[in-house]
Protein backbone atom coordinates (compact mmCIF):
# COMPACT_ATOMS: atom_id res chain seq x y z
CA UNK A 1 0.00 0.00 0.00
CA UNK A 2 2.78 2.40 0.91
CA UNK A 3 4.64 1.62 -2.33
CA UNK A 4 1.50 2.29 -4.38
CA UNK A 5 1.08 5.75 -2.85
CA UNK A 6 4.77 6.46 -3.38
CA UNK A 7 4.47 5.42 -7.04
CA UNK A 8 1.47 7.76 -7.62
CA UNK A 9 3.29 10.61 -5.88
CA UNK A 10 6.39 10.10 -8.03
CA UNK A 11 4.29 9.93 -11.22
CA UNK A 12 2.44 13.14 -10.30
CA UNK A 13 5.73 14.88 -9.45
CA UNK A 14 7.29 13.90 -12.79
CA UNK A 15 4.18 15.00 -14.66
CA UNK A 16 4.17 18.48 -13.14
CA UNK A 17 7.92 18.98 -13.33
CA UNK A 18 8.51 17.65 -16.83
CA UNK A 19 9.66 20.24 -19.39
CA UNK A 20 6.76 19.53 -21.76
CA UNK A 21 4.16 20.70 -19.28
CA UNK A 22 6.29 23.68 -18.28
CA UNK A 23 6.33 25.04 -21.84
CA UNK A 24 2.80 24.03 -22.77
CA UNK A 25 1.19 27.38 -21.91
CA UNK A 26 2.67 30.48 -23.55
CA UNK A 27 1.86 32.94 -20.78
CA UNK A 28 0.99 36.60 -20.54
CA UNK A 29 3.78 37.88 -22.82
CA UNK A 30 2.45 35.83 -25.75
CA UNK A 31 -1.06 37.09 -25.05
CA UNK A 32 0.08 40.72 -25.28
CA UNK A 33 2.09 39.94 -28.40
CA UNK A 34 -0.95 38.41 -30.14
CA UNK A 35 -3.15 41.28 -28.95
CA UNK A 36 -0.79 43.82 -30.54
CA UNK A 37 -0.71 41.79 -33.75
CA UNK A 38 -4.52 41.74 -33.92
CA UNK A 39 -4.57 45.53 -33.53
CA UNK A 40 -2.11 45.97 -36.41
CA UNK A 41 -3.98 43.54 -38.66
CA UNK A 42 -7.35 45.07 -37.80
CA UNK A 43 -6.37 48.58 -38.85
CA UNK A 44 -4.77 47.34 -42.07
CA UNK A 45 -7.79 45.23 -42.99
CA UNK A 46 -10.30 47.91 -42.01
CA UNK A 47 -8.55 50.43 -44.24
CA UNK A 48 -8.55 47.92 -47.10
CA UNK A 49 -12.24 47.19 -46.62
CA UNK A 50 -13.09 50.90 -46.60
CA UNK A 51 -11.13 51.46 -49.83
CA UNK A 52 -12.90 48.52 -51.50
CA UNK A 53 -16.23 49.88 -50.21
CA UNK A 54 -15.47 53.34 -51.58
CA UNK A 55 -14.59 51.98 -55.01
CA UNK A 56 -17.73 49.82 -55.03
CA UNK A 57 -19.82 52.79 -53.96
CA UNK A 58 -18.48 54.98 -56.74
CA UNK A 59 -19.05 52.27 -59.33
CA UNK A 60 -22.57 51.64 -58.00
CA UNK A 61 -23.36 55.33 -58.11
CA UNK A 62 -22.12 55.57 -61.69
CA UNK A 63 -24.23 52.56 -62.64
CA UNK A 64 -27.36 54.12 -61.12
CA UNK A 65 -26.61 57.43 -62.87
CA UNK A 66 -26.04 55.66 -66.19
CA UNK A 67 -29.32 53.73 -65.94
CA UNK A 68 -31.19 56.88 -64.95
CA UNK A 69 -29.82 58.83 -67.90
CA UNK A 70 -30.58 55.94 -70.27
CA UNK A 71 -34.21 55.89 -69.17
CA UNK A 72 -34.08 52.49 -67.43
CA UNK A 73 -35.94 53.74 -64.40
CA UNK A 74 -37.90 50.57 -63.56
CA UNK A 75 -34.97 49.13 -61.52
CA UNK A 76 -33.53 52.35 -60.11
CA UNK A 77 -35.19 51.99 -56.68
CA UNK A 78 -33.76 48.51 -56.15
CA UNK A 79 -30.31 49.62 -57.25
CA UNK A 80 -30.28 52.66 -54.98
CA UNK A 81 -31.46 50.62 -51.99
CA UNK A 82 -28.85 47.91 -52.65
CA UNK A 83 -26.13 50.53 -52.98
CA UNK A 84 -27.20 52.36 -49.82
CA UNK A 85 -27.54 49.23 -47.68
CA UNK A 86 -24.18 47.86 -48.81
CA UNK A 87 -22.51 51.09 -47.62
CA UNK A 88 -24.47 50.90 -44.37
CA UNK A 89 -23.43 47.25 -43.92
CA UNK A 90 -19.73 48.09 -44.28
CA UNK A 91 -20.04 50.83 -41.67
CA UNK A 92 -21.89 48.63 -39.16
CA UNK A 93 -19.49 45.69 -39.61
CA UNK A 94 -16.51 47.96 -38.96
CA UNK A 95 -18.08 49.26 -35.77
CA UNK A 96 -19.06 45.75 -34.65
CA UNK A 97 -15.55 44.39 -35.18
CA UNK A 98 -14.05 47.32 -33.29
CA UNK A 99 -16.32 46.58 -30.34
CA UNK A 100 -15.67 42.84 -30.57
CA UNK A 101 -11.88 43.21 -30.39
CA UNK A 102 -12.00 46.10 -27.92
CA UNK A 103 -10.12 48.47 -30.20
CA UNK A 104 -10.59 52.17 -29.67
Amino acid sequence: MWQKNMLWTAAAFLFFVSPETATAQPGISKFYQVSGEINRWYFSLSDLILVIGAISGILGGLRVYSNWQAGKTHHIDAQVMGWFFSCLFLTIVGTFLKALYGIS
